[in-house]
C-alpha cells in the first residue's frame, strides 16, 4: 500500500445488514394525547353499539319464544289479537330502500363526477357546501317537501307508469287506470302514500351521503392517466368512462351500501307519506305500505309490554341487517381509497 494512502472507516461497514432495524415512531406528547383520545372514541362507539345490539337482542327473547318462526314468516300486524308476522313489513322496507337507491345513486354518481370533473375550479367549493348541507336538512323537512309537493304531481308520474306499463307485476295498480278523473274520484287515493312516493323522500335523504363518498373516491383519480388519454384526443366523457369511472368502482359500490343502510333506517319522512297497510305486495306503485322504522314510530306510544317486545325484535332484525349493511359498505370504501382494487 502505498504511504501517502489513506483509509477511511465507513461507519457502517462493522453494521450488520442483516439486522432489521426499529422504524417505529413512538407517539410522545400531544401525538400521544391524540391517539389515546382517537383510541378511546373508537372503543366507546364498539361497547355501545355492542350495547345496543345486546339490548335489543335480550328484549327479542320473549318474542321469539312465543311466535316462533312465524314472527319472520307472517305477513299480519295484530298484536291486539296476539297475530304478529314481520314478513310484510320488511319486504316494504326492502322496496322503499331500492326505489330510493334507483333514483338516488345515479344522480349521485352524476353529481360527483361533475363536481370532480366538470365544474370549474372556482364552483366546487361552493357545489360541495351546497351538497354537504343536504346531508344536515332534518327528515322531517324532506318528508314534508313531498307530501305537500311532490306527491300531488308524483301521483301523475305513476298513473301514467301503470297505464302504460302496468302489464309488468311490480307497476300493476288494482284501479280503472283510463278512469277519466283518476286524481278526484278513485284513482288518485290509489296512488298517494306508495311505496314509490315514499322512496322520493328517502332518496332525498341519501343523496348526500352518496355523493360524498364518491366525490371522495373520483378525486384521486390518476391525473397522469387523465391527462394522457386527452392527450390522445379522448373527450372529457372518455376520459371518465375509460379512466376515473373504473378507478371509482369501488367508490360507487361502497356509496351505494352506505346509502342503502341509510335508506333502511329512515323513519320519519317514510311516516309521513306512506299509507300504511301490512301487506305482502309487489305493487311499488299502489298506495299502502309499511316499513320496520315507521312501525315502531308508530305503535311504540301505545305498546303493551307484549307488543313493545315485538316492536324491539323488528328493531333489532332492522339493526342486524343495517350493521352488517355498513359494514361491508366500510370496508369496500377503505379499499377503495387505498387504491387496493384500483383497475389503472
Amino acid at each position: 500500500m502505498p504511504a501517502d494512502t489513506t483509509v477511511l472507516h465507513d461507519p457502517g461497514a462493522d453494521v450488520d445488514d442483516d439486522v432489521p432495524r426499529d422504524l417505529r415512531a413512538r407517539p410522545v406528547g400531544s401525538d400521544r394525547v391524540f391517539v389515546g383520545v382517537t383510541r378511546g372514541v373508537g372503543i366507546f362507539v364498539f361497547v355501545l353499539v355492542s350495547a345496543i345490539g345486546v339490548f335489543l337482542g335480550i328484549q327479542s327473547f320473549p318474542t321469539f319464544s312465543h311466535y316462533g318462526f312465524s314472527f319472520l314468516t307472517g305477513s299480519r300486524w295484530l298484536p291486539s289479537q296476539d297475530i304478529v308476522g314481520i314478513s310484510a313489513v320488511a319486504l316494504g322496507t326492502v322496496t322503499v330502500a331500492v326505489i330510493a337507491l334507483v333514483i338516488a345513486i345515479p344522480l349521485a354518481i352524476g353529481t360527483a363526477l361533475f363536481i370532480t370533473d366538470w365544474a370549474p375550479a372556482r364552483w366546487r367549493g361552493s357545489l360541495v357546501g351546497v351538497v354537504d348541507l343536504m346531508a344536515a336538512v332534518p327528515g322531517i323537512v324532506f318528508g314534508l317537501w313531498v307530501l305537500l309537493l311532490v306527491q300531488p304531481h308524483a301521483a301523475h308520474v305513476t298513473h301514467w307508469i301503470s297505464q302504460h306499463l302496468g302489464w309488468i307485476p311490480i307497476f300493476e295498480v288494482r284501479t280503472d287506470v283510463d278512469y277519466p278523473i283518476w286524481d278526484q274520484a278513485p284513482g288518485y287515493p290509489s296512488y298517494a302514500g306508495s311505496a314509490a312516493i315514499a322512496a322520493i323522500a328517502v332518496a332525498a335523504m341519501i343523496f348526500p351521503m352518496a355523493t360524498s363518498v364518491m366525490r371522495e373516491v373520483f378525486a384521486p383519480a390518476p391525473v397522469g392517466e387523465k391527462e394522457a388519454a386527452l392527450a390522445l384526443g379522448g373527450t372529457r366523457w372518455a376520459v371518465v368512462r375509460d379512466v376515473v369511472l373504473p378507478f371509482g368502482k369501488s367508490g360507487i359500490i361502497g356509496g351505494g351500501m352506505l346509502a342503502l343502510g341509510r335508506a333502511l333506517g329512515e323513519t320519519i319522512s317514510v311516516v309521513l307519506v306512506i299509507n300504511q297497510a301490512f301487506e305482502l305486495k309487489i305493487r311499488v306503485l299502489e298506495s299502502g305500505t309499511s316499513t320496520i322504522s315507521a312501525l315502531i314510530a308508530t305503535g311504540y306510544k301505545e305498546a303493551t309490554p307484549a307488543q313493545l317486545s315485538a316492536l324491539m325484535t323488528a328493531g333489532f332484525l332492522l339493526f342486524v341487517v343495517t350493521l352488517v349493511v355498513n359494514t361491508l359498505a366500510a370496508a369496500v370504501v377503505a379499499r377503495a381509497r387505498s387504491g387496493a382494487v384500483s383497475e389503472l
